[in-house]
């Protein structure tokens, strides 16, 4: 025990500064047992305030207990903050009641996914009804979402406990406290942060005409027969591995301590979904930002996980330790992924079925520029394990491969990674290098470097979901026994005769050639891009020109291409723009003009000899500009272009500077019209004129800065705050947006430099 007495002169000071201590579990991990076992035998003065019971015995508000804590901290009392607490948020009020007269701990009661489910789905008579099936659920979701307490957030001290030796531990360490005891300050029981993963249910299935009750018995007794089942294994219960329920049954992943820990599992069996694991790419021999790659993993991943059905997507690492893996656990559960398609898993990437029953159809290799076998890492593993087969298979498909590009090779059949792990293809990519001591170092050149790892991502999970396109329904179990020759082709995938690809009826566009009239001579509409047929093996099918870009991102290139059949969004056709109303608007008038020209997706493709398609554009922009501000003389626009824009397709954005809307949502929304990663318009078209093309701004620099008042540049902590007063501001817009015509506003409207 950690009990330290109080030094100090007795008198007044002598009782001893009040405790808060929030408990941080899910429903079932048994916080309420422990508070009144604390009660039950401690001398210092407790009180447990649960919002179940806080209104006169019933349900109360978050605010009621804020209030009743406060109220008891004030008399001298010590308070058990008795809540869920699963997330940093839903602490905060809680520890904003400490101060110098009030310490405040966390109490962390981390335990077994599987007895947290068991005791819910059991219990009667709760305080908060949660109980019987419907607690499974909650269950599950809370642990999928959970975001363990840090010194950082105000705890001066934080208690994890893993097991029920652990619980009772942190029992005697409380009830022992008299009323002058202090508890040393600091982080105290907590294991590797990748050591183990509480994992829950991942679908809850009734069965047709069950009662509730009924289920919960089933549940809870199949919860007990699969604890019986595995109890031989599992002396230590921080070796807990992934529950699931299917028609009330339950599977338990038998994955080994230390060896191999998912952070989540699927439903069903873990051979009934195709998927793909990945190593981080550029971070480990080629040395890319942390940060900044587990920024763009989960941007790209969010963009393609709704994308390939019931597939997966996997990220895989060797280590407990993984930086990689926590920051991306971190951030994907901040975005609500979907924890079914997208998880991470400690492993070696070579035998993920043989040592941790995680069974991947598809692996990524992080591969180097010449598809060679050799080097280190993720690299010389699996050309390893793959033997001579995949170096031949590469072979014959390419010799090299381009930064931010990938190929898909059908792995042979008598590879042994095929005959033992399941693994049908591997995708080789190549990411950007920061590494001096290795080829093509980009030199800290973060913008060329972040393109580079979004295209490399793009083109990994375009390849994947080509494969997963021609899969057949049902078990990825089958695919031993069939190879599915498919290649991805992406943006700058070498084409020479080594190759050995045929290409019927191919189409080559002049990159500034107009899409009217440029689709295939087959007719095909497609909405992946402007197709072409290519011959592999026996079969054929569309291919797109591009995997730069995912197919989400190309809705632009869509309508551009052939705007007549998208004629309900539209609202102007010409030779050279179409214009349309943004999808998702960020303000109350938001609208793009996009270039109908081939090959021009981004800013960065523009050039000289486009400046008149801009001006055109501009000239548009500035049109509908007027025809809304005759319909409204307060509202004010800016006309501008993303230096990196999420949507495939040359757009200028024509947007009113109210920003009144529900889609703008987060600092990313808001930072990308406010700071100079918009470009106005006339900026662009003095720079092409001068220098031939436009300039750029670091997309991860700006979208990370303060959120500040677009007029009078007040720094405000969130998105709602900065609303809140942006609907008052009056203040001048700043001088820089004055100038140039960068603001277009009705001659009658003062507001502008008032």
């Amino acid at each position: 025990m950690d009990l330290v007495g109080d030094s100090r002169p007795k008198g007044e000071e002598q009782q001893g500064k009040p405790m808060l201590v929030i408990l941080v579990g899910p429903p079932g991990s048994g916080k309420s047992t422990f508070c009144e076992e604390v009660m039950r035998l401690s001398t210092r003065p407790w009180v447990r305030i649960c919002q179940d019971n806080i209104a006169n015995g019933k349900a109360g508000s978050k605010a009621q207990c804020l209030k009743s804590a406060a109220t008891a901290l004030n008399d001298g009392k010590s308070v058990f903050i008795d809540r869920c607490n699963m997330d940093r948020e839903q602490r905060a009020e809680f520890v904003k009641l400490g101060g110098p007269k009030v310490v405040v701990h966390a109490l962390v009661l981390d335990l077994p996914a599987r007895l947290c489910i068991s005791r819910s789905v059991k219990r009667t008579g709760h305080e908060g009804n949660l109980q019987g099936g419907k607690a499974a659920a909650v269950v599950n979701r809370m642990l999928q979402n959970k975001e363990f307490p840090k010194l950082s957030e105000g705890f001066s001290r934080i208690t994890f406990c893993q097991n029920e030796s652990d619980v009772q531990g942190a029992l005697n360490t409380y009830r022992a406290l008299g009323p002058s005891d202090t508890l040393s300050e600091g982080v105290f029981g907590q294991k590797n942060s990748d050591a183990k993963v509480q994992l829950g249910i991942m679908k809850f299935f009734k069965k047709t005409g069950s009662s509730e009750s009924d289920n919960a018995g089933s549940i809870a007794n199949n919860v007990q027969d699969a604890a019986s089942l595995k109890n031989a294994e599992e002396k230590n219960s921080c070796s807990e591995g992934p529950v699931s329920f299917s028609d009330n049954a339950v599977t338990v992943l038998n994955e080994q301590k230390d060896q191999m820990v998912g952070m989540n599992s699927n439903a069903a069996s873990l051979s009934d979904a195709p998927t793909l694991a990945f190593p981080s790419i550029s971070t480990s021999d080629f040395q890319f930002d942390h940060e900044k790659a587990t920024d763009i993993i989960i941007e790209k991943v969010e963009e393609f996980v709704d994308k390939i059905g019931n597939a997966r997507l996997v990220l895989v690492d060797l280590t407990h330790r993984s930086k990689i893996l926590s920051l991306v656990k971190e951030k994907a559960s901040k975005r609500n992924i979907d924890s079914n398609k997208f998880f991470t898993f400690v492993g070696d990437i070579t035998r993920l079925y043989s040592l941790g029953g995680l069974r991947c159809n598809v692996i990524a290799n992080a591969a180097n520029w010449r598809l060679k076998a050799g080097g280190g890492g993720v690299n010389a593993a699996i050309f390893s394990a793959a033997g001579p087969a995949l170096e031949v298979a590469t072979k014959e498909q390419a010799n090299s491969l381009l930064p931010g590009s990938a190929l898909v090779v059908p792995l042979p059949s008598n590879s042994p990674l095929f005959i033992q792990e399941g693994v049908t293809h591997v995708i080789h990519v190549v990411g950007p290098n920061m590494n001096p001591e290795r080829p093509n170092c980009l030199k800290n050149d973060y913008l060329t470097g972040c393109k580079i790892l979004r295209d490399a991502y793009a083109s990994l999970f375009e390849g994947f979901a080509s494969i997963v396109r021609k899969l057949p329904k049902g078990s990825i179990e089958n695919l031993g026994s069939k190879q599915f020759e498919i290649q991805a082709h992406c943006q700058n995938a070498p084409r020479n005769s080594e190759q050995k690809i045929k290409r019927d009826n191919a189409h080559e566009y002049d990159r500034t050639k107009k899409y009217k009239g440029s689709h295939t001579e087959t007719g095909d509409d497609n909405s992946d891009a402007i197709v072409g047929k290519i011959s592999l093996g026996s079969e054929k099918f569309d291919r797109s020109t591009t995997k730069a870009w995912g197919s989400w991102a190309q809705a632009l290139y869509e309508i551009a291409r052939q705007p007549q059949k998208h004629k309900d969004v539209v609202l102007d056709i010409s030779d050279d723009v179409v214009v349309l109303n943004d999808l998702y608007p960020k303000a109350q008038k938001h609208l793009l003009v996009l270039a109908r020209y081939e090959g021009l997706d981004q800013l960065a493709d523009v050039r000289k000899e486009h400046l008149q398609l801009l001006k055109t554009m501009h000239a548009v922009g500035l049109k509908w500009a007027e025809t809304f501000m005759h319909e409204d003389a307060s509202l004010i626009f800016r006309l501008g272009y993303h230096s990196a824009p999420s949507m495939r397709q040359l757009h200028l954005h024509v947007i009113s500077q109210d920003f009144d809307s529900k889609q703008l949502k987060n600092k990313k929304h808001w930072n990308s019209f406010t700071t100079a990663f918009f470009r106005d318009s006339v900026d662009v078209m003095k720079e092409l004129s001068s220098h031939g093309k436009a300039r750029l701004e670091d997309y991860d620099k700006l979208m990370s800065t303060e959120l500040r008042c677009h007029r009078c540049r007040s720094a405000h902590p969130n998105i709602p705050r900065l609303k809140s007063h942006i609907a008052n501001c009056r203040a001048p817009f700043p001088a820089n947006l004055l100038q140039n015509g960068r603001l277009v506003s009705s001659p009658s409207n003062a507001s502008i430099d008032a």
